[in-house]
């Protein structure tokens, strides 16, 4: 299917053309038919060729009054069947809705001028084509008509059928995002919801959310031209039959928003086209498919303004909306999207920094570039904005731009050596806190950065970060002096670990002795145990040496110590495979290694 807006000023035979085009009625009320002026928003189908593709129209109103609604009609919809009258020629609503089509960007259209049994079309032709060529429209072909004679309506049809053709198919799986333009009840259905459906697919039992970003609805039924489907991907009229607890308060303006792939933001960054951003109004109102939202505005550069928004609406990047003035009187003017998630400027100069910023902006989704703006993103929320992903994820859903990344590991570097320095007994600098220093938001980010290749820090086991050259750190000298006279007693009686009273004689309280376990310096075999390194492979060799299995009292006295040392002792052996357990009383020495003949001849 493809859809087409009307568009054109009250009472030049907008409504009456596409009735002639398709034999239906799209002025739905009864006074819209008594008066011969549409009020609402009337929806029309026929095929290009009999069994070729359907084409419907959104029938909007072309009186001043009614330009929010003639907007909400427009809005969604990517071509438009402009209309003249031969008898009246161009008029002000005519160039209201043209530069409403020229600020959407709309590039696809057919001009039509009507009435031409009342009045020679060429004048009034040739002008309405050198207006519509100096916008987005461009040359547009053209076709005179009657809908009263039906001359020209054949060759309408068929410049419709070859605008259908050239108009480009949008994606099947993008993100759906239906603005609503009518909402109304159902006895024995609910609430349904209508709308033009740009890009995606919609299938019965979906869950959508609502307006709000949280609320979900499930979509019971489906129709697209009066027929009932399971599925119906864009672009496309269609009518939604949901049920959730918001489908009773929908109405025009809503939206209904594929679940977890829209950011909604009342803070945008915009560029403005067709005036100054000094020039226009404080307030205004901002116009994105069929939602009409108050504005405030804040100029930033000569055609840049950050826009505050009344309430949230689903924003991406390069979106294109039309700012007017609430009961117009000035020319309306395009807006497109920049940043929707855009900084605060609180300091002094923000503003101007800011405009410099945007001015590099064009509008077009880069993620390249937004990655390097933002230094770090999560993925699901730069595709929420509309931008694709540059690269991979350096951990969970977490992107980040290379040169910032690389950046981020040097500061990480330097930070760890700082702690190792002011802090030589401390078992390196720990995960969170680094995470603060560096201002990241997420603790995994410390983890990733630590495994980077070429990355300077280590992440321990204990989630701290040592300098690889610092993971055995020499030692203060006052810590190096009482460690020394440990390992002096325990050359001579390799198995006697040092009493309590004995280490805090010595000044190596807890703190220090895990200093000295961390440089190396000796083997912790359990709280307030420690002896030199290599103790456990040595110990194994002795063991070995006994008649197996054997008991703890054997193995005490073969090495030499007390219950004290020599529990904690066969446990770490047994931990480090060096010895097993037979039974309650017994252990025995698993077969040696190469690994244990080569620790025990250097020992």
């Amino acid at each position: 299917m493809r859809v087409l807006a009307t568009a054109g000023h009250v009472d030049h035979g907008k409504s009456a053309l596409v009735r002639a085009l398709t034999g239906m009625e799209p002025d739905r009320y009864e006074e819209e038919r008594r008066r011969g002026l549409t009020l609402d928003l009337g929806f029309v189908w026929t095929r290009t060729a009999p069994g070729g593709e359907y084409l419907a129209f959104v029938d909007v109103p072309g009186h001043e009054k009614f330009v929010a609604t003639m907007l909400a009609g427009a809005g969604p919809v990517p071509a438009v069947l402009f209309v003249v009258a031969a008898d009246q020629g161009w008029q002000p609503q005519s160039q209201e809705h043209l530069a409403i089509l020229d600020a959407l960007g709309v590039r696809h259209a057919v001009l039509a001028v009507t009435r031409s049994d009342l009045a020679d079309p060429e004048p009034v032709r040739a002008d309405a084509v050198r207006r519509l060529a100096g916008t987005s429209l461009g040359t547009v072909p053209s076709v005179a008509v009657s809908a009263v004679t039906g001359a020209g309506l054949d060759r309408l049809r068929a410049e419709l059928a070859r605008l259908a053709r050239t108009l480009p198919e949008p994606p099947a799986d993008a993100d759906v995002r239906l603005w609503l333009d009518r909402a109304f009840t159902v006895r024995g259905h609910g609430t349904v919801v209508t709308g033009t459906l740009g890009a995606g697919t919609l299938r019965v039992g979906d869950r959508l959310v609502a307006s709000d970003g949280t609320t979900a609805l499930r979509v019971r039924a489906l129709q697209c031209l009066q027929q009932e489907r399971t599925a119906v991907s864009g672009v496309a009229r269609v009518a939604v039959n949901v049920h959730g607890p918001l489908d009773g308060a929908l109405r025009r303006g809503d939206v209904l928003l594929t679940p977890d792939r829209w950011l909604l933001t009342d803070l945008v960054d915009v560029r403005v086209g067709g005036e100054k951003t000094g020039d226009l109004p404080r307030t205004l109102r901002l116009h994105l498919g069929t939602a009409a939202v108050a504005v405030t505005v804040r100029p930033l550069g000569e055609d840049t303004a950050r826009l505050t928004l009344s309430r949230r609406l689903p924003l991406r990047v390069g979106d294109r909306a039309v700012l007017r003035e609430p009961g117009g009187g000035r020319v309306p003017c395009a807006a497109t999207v920049l940043d929707v998630r855009p900084p605060r400027l609180e300091r002094r100069g923000a503003g101007r920094a800011r405009a410099a910023q945007l001015a590099a902006l064009t509008g077009r989704p880069d993620g390249a570039a937004e990655l390097r703006r933002r230094g770090l993103v999560r993925r699901s929320e730069l595709l929420a904005m509309g931008v694709p992903a540059p690269t991979a994820p350096v951990t969970g859903d977490w992107l980040a731009d290379p040169e910032h990344w690389a950046r981020l590991r040097e500061r990480l570097a330097a930070e760890v050596e700082r702690y190792a320095e002011q802090h030589p007994m401390e078992p390196g600098l720990p995960a969170e806190a680094a995470r603060r220093l560096l201002g990241l938001p997420d603790r995994t980010l410390v983890d990733a950065l630590a495994r980077t290749p070429g990355a300077t820090g280590l992440l321990g086991k204990e989630g701290r970060l040592y300098v690889p050259a610092r993971a055995h750190p020499a030692l203060p000298p006052p810590l190096q002096a009482a460690v020394d006279a440990v390992r002096e007693e325990l050359e001579k009686t390799p198995f006697r670990a040092p009493e309590a009273d004995r280490l805090a004689e010595l000044g190596l309280h807890r703190k220090a002795l895990a200093a000295a376990v961390r440089a190396g310096a000796l083997l912790r075999v359990t709280e307030g145990v420690v002896l030199l390194p290599g103790a456990d492979t040595e110990a194994a060799a002795v063991l070995r040496r006994l008649p197996q299995p054997f008991t703890l009292s054997e193995a005490r006295r073969a090495l030499g110590t007390t219950r004290r040392v020599a529990v904690p002792l066969l446990e770490l052996l047994d931990a480090r495979g060096h010895t097993e357990r037979v039974d309650d009383l017994h252990r025995r020495c698993r077969p040696e290694t190469t690994k244990d003949r080569e620790a025990a001849e250097d020992a």
